[in-house]
């Protein structure tokens, strides 16, 4: 019994001195720093200008490895700054992009500052101290900030572990080699709201249990994957990784979004994947994006040219007539919730018609429907025939029910504008937001839209 409260007694000990080491651990001065948002914009040289992803300036900061370095950049020139990670260098005579942001949604100012204190905490604070944005790492035993040949900015301890990365914490891009987490996250990125207003927008890509799926506001499923192996019961994703694969032959490797599946049989290991298309330049500085539009798209940089070093080599939604539209996985650009902005018909990525209670009529972006009220006595529906919202493809509905209890549903819901029914499957999607509808080679599929009594 003795030796058994010393030994407790030295695991007690050695846990405590263990946790004073980590908390006593100090980054060293020469790896501390502040740097300060001011000074002229690296990229308003009137001889040579240097064009940056959303029409944005920028300041650079001195903490980079090429192509990726930390900057303050604003859009607007309304005195609002994203700290962010570039890739891509003024040498290159291209578009210079954002592929990380530290505070989307609470810019700051002229004068804000950037820091990394001897605590180890990382922190972007307004020039009168207040903080906007930390890592929360102060006392973990952080000795340094490195930015890794990957993009991936990480705060290392002594022994070279990673205490925080930015890895964990995506908007809308993801680099090769990083990955979303059911469990514990990130599971998920963002779209921002426009070029000029970075805060977060209406599109989401999100890992779920049995799919990858793209959300419009959060609810409205638009595209989701299509794998095999989680058909079968308890079979689960767990993690997706942007990555190269190796192809079967030399010079043939592709971008994939690769899944990590539980329970599944050994048959179906290492099915769950998404091919992204061809890795171009024989390059690995590639990036993932999820777009302002909602759609995705894949970008490879070329090292190796001085203009047009970023390349778009994979885009999801596509016109079904481009060539562009080859890949297994393509969609339709019709699939696009704005692809005809508030409100019109789409046909082959095309925006072909603006309905109203009298016909169809030509498409502008001036297309909308009127408010139809709450009043179920002043308002009507019309029928559009072989027509698809853009939630249908990709989510069950009800079902199966009547048309007239489905139009009930749709009365019933002052918020809802219109409701789908396919005839064949006896089938009924509501919609609250109408957006871009599809033309579909279905005369049992119809859209009925509410309309006020004029």
């Amino acid at each position: 019994m003795a030796a058994y409260s010393s030994y407790l007694s030295f695991m007690f000990f050695c846990s405590l001195f263990r946790s004073f080491l980590i908390s006593d651990a100090i980054v060293p001065p020469n790896e501390t720093f502040t740097y300060v948002n001011q000074g002229p914009f690296e990229n308003f040289d009137p001889f040579e200008p240097i064009v940056s992803e959303y029409d944005s300036s920028y300041r650079r900061l001195p903490l980079f490895n090429t192509p990726f370095g930390l900057c303050f950049y604003n859009t607007t020139r309304n005195n609002a700054y994203t700290l962010a990670l570039r890739m891509g260098v003024p040498r290159d005579n291209s578009v210079i992009r954002w592929v990380w942001e530290a505070n989307r949604g609470k810019p700051v100012r002229e004068n804000a500052t950037f820091s990394l204190g001897s605590d180890g905490n990382l922190i972007l604070a307004e020039a009168n101290g207040q903080i906007v944005w930390q890592t929360n790492t102060a006392n973990k035993g952080v000795v340094g900030l490195a930015i890794l040949s990957n993009g991936n900015v990480v705060l290392r301890d002594s022994k070279g572990n990673f205490v925080w990365q930015s890895f964990d914490y995506p908007t809308d891009t993801l680099l090769i080699g990083q990955t979303l987490r059911l469990n514990g996250g990130p599971y998920k990125l963002v779209s921002r709201e426009s070029a000029t207003n970075n805060v977060d927008g209406d599109y989401s890509f999100v890992l779920e249990p049995k799919r990858l799926a793209l959300y419009y506001k959060n609810n409205m499923r638009y595209w989701s994957s299509t794998f095999a192996a989680v058909d079968i019961k308890n079979v689960v994703l767990t993690n997706a990784t942007f990555k190269i694969a190796e192809g079967e032959y030399e010079g043939s490797s592709f971008h994939e979004i690769e899944c990590g599946l539980v329970n599944a049989p050994l048959m179906f290991q290492g099915s769950g994947y998404l091919a992204l298309g061809t890795v171009l330049y024989n390059s690995s500085l590639s990036y993932f994006r999820l777009g302002i539009d909602g759609n995705l798209r894949v970008y490879v940089y070329n090292v190796n040219v001085r203009r047009n070093a970023l390349f778009q080599s994979f885009t999801l939604f596509v016109n079904p007539m481009s060539e562009n539209s080859r890949n297994r996985i393509n969609e339709d650009e019709c699939q696009l919730p704005n692809r005809c902005s508030k409100f019109g018909l789409c046909e082959d990525g095309q925006c072909v018609g603006c309905p109203t209670p009298k016909g169809v009529f030509g498409w502008s972006k001036d297309c909308d429907t009127k408010s139809p009220g709450c009043n179920a006595s002043g308002f009507t529906y019309y029928q559009l025939k072989g027509v698809d919202h853009f939630t249908v493809k990709y989510t069950p509905g009800t079902g199966p029910v009547k048309r007239s209890d489905c139009e009930s549903k749709c009365t019933m819901d002052c918020k809802c504008m219109g409701y789908f029914y396919h005839t064949d499957s006896s089938r009924c999607w509501v919609a609250n937001e109408l957006k871009t509808l599809t033309r579909v080679g279905n005369s049992t599929h119809s859209a009925y839209i509410k309309t006020p009594i004029s």
